[in-house]
């Protein structure tokens, strides 16, 4: 922990039973509350790094599209040489919806494994957890 802590002095008084354990308690809720303090501190700057990753990847995406736009504009002239361009058009056009055909196929199928979204390996280990503490507070 990086936080600083108040540290009290222990002359040779005697403290009683009570008093060790509420000066005990008092360390450890400051504890937490700068555990937790760190952790939000933490938890946003990794909120906003992700804002600014995930506006980067869009602007990336939509870049992406135009040159993929441009690329399939290059592919009709290219094949226009050849066909005529309604011809060379339609071959292209009948490509990418091809393409996006089996992206959606293989989208979809992602998606149905991901689903439900429910931390499986988690909630399992938690109830072992649980089950393992019930174990061993009935001994």
């Amino acid at each position: 922990m990086t936080g600083t802590m108040e540290h009290r002095v222990v002359h040779d008084e005697h403290h009683s039973v009570g008093e060790l354990v509420g000066q005990a308690a008092e360390q450890l809720s400051l504890l937490v509350r700068q555990e937790v303090a760190l952790a939000k501190e933490e938890l946003a700057e990794k909120g906003r790094r992700a804002g600014r990753g995930g506006g980067l990847l869009g602007a990336a995406g939509a870049v992406a599209y135009a040159g993929f736009l441009a690329l399939a504009g290059t592919g009709v002239a290219a094949l226009s040489l050849v066909l005529s361009v309604w011809a060379a058009a339609l071959i292209v056009t009948g490509v990418l919806f091809v393409i996006a055909a089996v992206l959606g196929v293989v989208g979809r199928g992602q998606l149905r494994r991901a689903t439900p979204p429910t931390p499986e390996e988690a909630l399992g280990s938690v109830k072992a957890d649980v089950e393992e503490i019930r174990e061993r507070a009935h001994r």
